[in-house]
């Protein structure tokens, strides 16, 4: 980025985007770059943003958002405006991807975007319907003059026809390409790549990539296989900052911090709640076990004495167990979930220790953060959640950490509740080519499923919880559409689509096409106003006619 420069930041709203943003402006104080900070939840805040700002600037970064769609059609910006975007949405549009002189992209070398080729999809404009040369010799016979004619007339229908073969051709490509909506390396990574090729890169930095990298885990955006292979590349620069205590950065003092490479369990939060609730409102544990049944609560039971755990022990908050049976915990654990089906308890992962007592897992601080984002509870403008959340990633303000990891509890709790109700309520409805739930007005902590993480994170607890409840073969490979009531008043509804729950989950998802399709197709007043394609707005009495198209769309 050139210096003496001021610099725009869009950045969209979530854990990820926050901490390449984090590392962003850690760089940018380094070389004082002045900045302005802009958070924008959809499409329409951008605009706006960059409506309001592009007398002021040349110069714009977008974190997580900007690369799905053509931003110079869409921003209409003057020539001299240049966009840097780091946005781990894919596919990413082909116009950003070939135009080099306005748009710059941050992605990581190894990503395979799979871009068609240039000549596939663009055309030099200069039509080839030249003049004809109408410069007989005018000695020249008519017979002669007529086979020409012929000739040009023949050599004119070839070439509107191998236009016509290119248009569909490309259509057909560009089909391919755009299909899927899938999620790059996440932007943190990218963002600490810089810094470590500019060797700026601090612990705090490499603390915000994990992070960054935890939420796309957590939120199921990436595959187990990517997760893996990114937490080797960190886990390289994780023993090279924190290799020994001696250093000036480390040494053993109140505000020292240490990030530590764990197999550790999958359980939310445990660290800081009771390892009981943990149980309870973990997703993996609870859709293994069935909680939301007798019989699972049972099986919760049985488990537990199957670890020899007093359930005096397993109900107080963990800090408060003895030491002695924190000492062999993990392996216990493991060792009976094995035993009960539960196979993957154990994750790699990263935790960090501020000072002496503070120690947080790196999903820790992705709840607490998600939480403070999409915090419903009215505090002032819009933006304070934003940057609430923000600072809660710094490591000076553990108060909103803690604040952040109180809420996320209560959200956990109102996911877990929630989709108990809507299991033992038969409200997952087969519509034959997906699974299809509506959260009624009125449904305990409904509010909190306006926001897009919150309703994606209910969403694929509750298929993950069907899949394990259902014993309908067919069912279990079906994807999910949830819809959720967004704003009363204005008679609108949330609605997102996830891809099915198997092993082999590429975790690409082709809702945000078919959403476009079906709108399109029954004219729906719909707001395709978020980054990510798999979530919409619709207006309440257009969503049966919306489902319906939707419905002989996919089938």
């Amino acid at each position: 980025l050139l210096f003496l420069q001021r610099v725009l930041l869009l950045v969209a709203s979530d854990v990820d985007a926050l901490c390449a943003c984090k590392i962003l402006q850690a760089l940018f104080q380094c070389d004082h770059v002045q900045y302005t900070l802009v958070p924008v939840a959809g499409w329409q805040e951008l605009e706006t943003a960059f409506l309001e700002h592009k007398d002021q600037f040349k110069y714009f970064v977008l974190i997580n958002c900007g690369a799905n769609v053509d931003l110079l059609e869409i921003l209409q910006p003057e020539e001299d405006t240049y966009f840097f975007v780091c946005d781990s949405h894919r596919p990413i549009n082909v116009v950003n991807v070939y135009n080099d002189t306005q748009i710059k992209l941050l992605v990581k070398q190894e990503d395979d975007l799979d871009v068609p080729a240039y000549d596939d999809i663009f055309r030099d404009e200069e039509e080839e319907e030249e003049e004809d040369s109408e410069n007989e010799s005018g000695g020249s016979e008519p017979q002669e003059k007529r086979r020409r004619f012929e000739e040009e007339v023949i050599e004119r229908t070839m070439r509107r026809r191998q236009r016509r073969e290119w248009e569909a051709r490309r259509r057909e490509i560009l089909f391919d390409y755009e299909q899927y909506e899938y999620h790059g390396t996440s932007s943190a990574m990218v963002m600490f790549d810089l810094a470590w090729i500019m060797s700026k890169d601090l612990n705090d930095m490499l603390w915000w990539a994990i992070v960054g990298l935890t939420d796309q885990w957590v939120q199921d955006k990436i595959t187990q296989m990517k997760y893996v292979t990114d937490i080797g590349v960190l886990q390289r620069h994780v023993s090279r900052h924190n290799h020994r205590n001696e250093d000036e950065e480390n040494s053993l003092s109140i505000d020292c911090m240490r990030i530590a490479f764990e197999y550790d369990l999958r359980l939310a939060l445990y660290q800081h709640w009771s390892l009981y609730e943990s149980l309870c409102n973990t997703c993996y544990t609870s859709a293994s076990l069935k909680l939301w049944s007798v019989q699972g609560q049972k099986r919760l039971q049985e488990f537990l004495a199957d670890m020899g755990l007093p359930l005096k022990q397993v109900k107080q908050k963990f800090n408060s167990m003895d030491m002695s049976l924190k000492e062999n915990l993990r392996e216990m654990i493991e060792e009976s979930a094995n035993k009960f089906g539960m196979k993957d308890l154990r994750v790699q992962t990263f935790s960090i220790h501020f000072g002496f007592k503070n120690k947080f897992s790196a999903s820790d601080i992705v709840y607490a953060t998600t939480s403070l984002m999409e915090n419903i509870e009215k505090e002032g403008p819009e933006t304070t959640n934003f940057i609430k959340a923000l600072d809660s990633l710094s490591r000076g303000n553990l108060d909103k950490l803690h604040q952040g990891l109180d809420l996320a509890k209560k959200q956990l709790r109102a996911i877990q509740q929630t989709v108990a109700s809507c299991i033992c309520t038969n409200l997952v409805i087969s519509q034959g080519p997906f699974l299809y739930c509506s959260l009624m007005e009125g449904t305990p902590d409904v509010k909190l499923f306006s926001k897009p993480v919150s309703l994606c994170l209910l969403s694929k607890y509750l298929l993950k919880s069907f899949v394990c409840s259902t014993k309908n073969k067919r069912c279990k490979l079906l994807p999910l559409v949830m819809a959720a009531p967004m704003d009363v008043e204005q008679g609108t509804v949330i609605m997102v689509g996830i891809p099915p729950e198997t092993e082999s989950s590429d975790k690409k998802n082709f809702f945000g096409r078919a959403f476009e399709k079906a709108a399109e197709s029954t004219s729906s007043r719909t707001l395709h106003n978020h980054f990510q394609m798999s979530i919409i707005e619709l207006k309440t009495e257009d969503r049966s006619k919306f489902l319906d198209a939707l419905i002989s769309l996919l089938s």
